[in-house]
């Protein structure tokens, strides 16, 4: 590689629903040459693809295209798109596009790609680029959004630098740096849609390859997954849990953020029991079980009313990972009544409910699916006896831990009104 020259692609007309892409590029570009990589901006293809909704209501729209909300001030939103892009406002755009419309993103970028790339007489790589904005960042720049004959990345993880320096972690997201170098001469208000980039033909592949797919960080790998606005929703109750195993150390953090709770006194309530091994979990459940089944036959129930009760416990032995938070009442005061008395506990049952509310919340930032069961609750003696807790350990409820088999299903819309009385 000895120069890369880019220089922008003029001539294009407004494009429209149905119109193709390819052949509206091969009459702009007649010098368009085996080797050179074609950047598109996204808008032109979601216009072509009719991707174009005619909707004053652009919230609307971005609540549509949204997967998850990430972070949130005021109107302006940051979310995750259900192709796993974090942008603001699920990359729905008002500009470029006739007023009283939006226009969303592509539904599949990388298809879009190959398929101008397939609609192209030469060897071309094509990517699709769009406007991000960056984290700790101000300003914005273009990045890929899908592309086709091209390489994504180049992982030199494994290789030495030039003082022999081992490299673990370095892999360059080639076409995001394409993608914004090409706008630097298209320009935001020029009306000039693609760039041509020429003088990196090794890059161009004779297959389309895996588009930007790569580039997306799983979800497992993202330290920055739930923005600081909207991190307490990412708590759901997840009774379907994955055969994949719990880490350990992700749980004793979730702790770490538990016993940050407030508490009573300066005092530390809080303590966890977590069940590691499948043998411990299996003698606590029987055991709970058999105390529940007694419980039951003494109220009354039928033995077909008893089965279907008890089959609500299922959910902790389909989790691979249990913990049990206690109650201690270390430091508490006592009073010579027992009005005083029971306000000195609940302040204690208070502090360990925030404990163990944050406790659920970090499981979910690291990952981690997690469902609250109440039933230590009904059988404490049973409970200490089995894990050999002290008298004074008051076992508050179960939560099963582990990886969700599948997204939970959305929460049912709660207005904050219902549930506030002002005086």
């Amino acid at each position: 590689m000895s120069a890369v020259t880019i220089h922008a692609v003029p001539g294009l007309p407004e494009v429209r629903p149905g119109d193709d892409i390819a052949a509206l590029i091969a009459r702009a570009a007649p010098d368009l040459a085996d080797g050179d990589i074609l950047v598109v901006t996204s808008k032109i293809v979601s216009k072509a693809e009719g991707r174009v909704r005619r909707d004053d209501d652009r919230t609307r729209a971005i609540a549509e295209e949204t997967e998850r909300v990430v972070a949130r001030r005021g109107d302006t939103v940051i979310a995750q798109t259900r192709h796993g892009f974090v942008m603001a406002a699920a990359g729905v755009d008002a500009s470029n596009t006739e007023p009283g419309t939006v226009l969303l993103l592509p539904a599949d970028p990388d298809a879009s790609a190959r398929r101008v790339r397939a609609g192209l007489a030469a060897k071309v790589g094509v990517i699709l680029s769009d406007t991000f904005g960056r984290p700790w960042r101000n300003g914005l720049t273009d990045v890929a959004i899908g592309a086709a004959g091209v390489r994504p990345f180049a992982d030199f993880r494994g290789t030495s630098d030039a003082y022999g320096n081992p490299l673990v972690a370095t892999i360059t997201a080639l076409v995001d740096e394409i993608a914004a170098a090409a706008e630097l001469v298209k320009g935001k208000l020029d009306g000039v849609p693609v760039a041509i980039v020429r003088g990196l033909s090794h890059l161009v592949t004779d297959e389309d390859g895996p588009g930007v797919r790569p580039l997306v960080r799983p979800a497992d790998e993202d330290m920055f997954r739930y923005g600081s606005a909207d991190v307490l929703f990412a708590r759901r109750t997840i009774r379907e849990f994955s055969a994949e195993p719990v880490d350990p150390a992700a749980v004793t953090r979730a702790v770490r953020a538990a016993i940050s709770a407030p508490a009573p006194h300066h005092t530390t309530p809080w303590r966890f029991v977590l069940l590691e091994t499948a043998s411990t979990r299996e003698k606590l459940l029987d055991a709970m079980l058999a105390a529940w089944v007694r419980d039951l036959r003494a109220t009354g129930f039928t033995e077909e009313s008893i089965a279907r009760r008890v089959r609500r416990g299922d959910v902790l032995r389909r989790a691979p990972y249990l913990a049990v938070p206690c109650l201690v009442m270390d430091g508490s005061h006592t009073y010579p009544d027992d009005r005083r008395n029971a306000a000195e506990r609940e302040m204690f049952v208070v502090a360990t409910g925030a404990g163990v509310q944050n406790f659920l919340v970090h499981l979910a930032v690291e990952g981690l699916g997690s469902a609250w069961v109440s039933s230590t609750m009904f059988c404490r003696d049973v409970v200490r006896e089995v894990l050999d807790l002290p008298e004074t350990w008051d076992p508050m409820g179960t939560v099963a831990i582990g990886h969700p088999s599948a997204p939970p299903p959305d929460r049912p819309p709660r207005d904050p009104a219902d549930f506030i009385v002002t005086r």
